[in-house]
């Protein structure tokens, strides 16, 4: 997998104090997409042992009280993605107590395969569905466009 960029401290993709990384790859592409940098496999940088590291720490690192992780992209259920995406969200549950996920993802929830379910199974939340620039809605919250739904699969109050 690789990712795009990575950002240990980000207040913008989720609630509270985040760790956010954008995976690259996406077979979506939507029009009036915003990141359209991440659509390709090889885009940004290699995901490493020492990137996924790096995450765990910088989760668990209590000079910042960080509420948890957002996967965003391109698109971290893209099929070349789920394997190493699903290997973080279970190390993220097992080391990082309390942090919640939210996962963004262009596939819709109804759609998934058994690979995909089995990382959606260990997130709180996923934005699904692809960006339609024509139901583009910027009062949206934690979403582009009012044809996405947020699905939220455990308590995150």
């Amino acid at each position: 997998m690789h990712y795009h960029n990575y950002y240990p401290v980000d207040v913008v993709n989720g609630p509270g104090t985040r760790c956010t990384l954008f995976v690259s790859g996406c077979v979506h592409q939507c029009r009036g997409c915003y990141n359209k940098s991440t659509w390709r496999l090889d885009s940004g940088h290699l995901f490493t042992q020492q990137m996924e590291d790096q995450i765990i720490h910088d989760l668990n690192d209590d000079r910042i009280k960080r509420r948890g992780l957002s996967l965003s992209g391109g698109d971290p259920l893209h099929p070349e993605n789920v394997s190493a995406v699903l290997k973080l969200v279970k190390r993220v549950r097992e080391e990082c107590p309390g942090k919640d996920i939210w996962l963004w993802s262009g596939y819709l929830l109804a759609e998934l395969t058994p690979e995909q379910q089995a990382v959606i199974e260990l997130v709180d939340v996923m934005i699904d569905g692809k960006f339609e620039k024509e139901r583009h809605d910027p009062s949206l919250v934690w979403r582009g466009s009012d044809n996405q739904v947020i699905h939220y699969f455990k308590d995150i109050s």
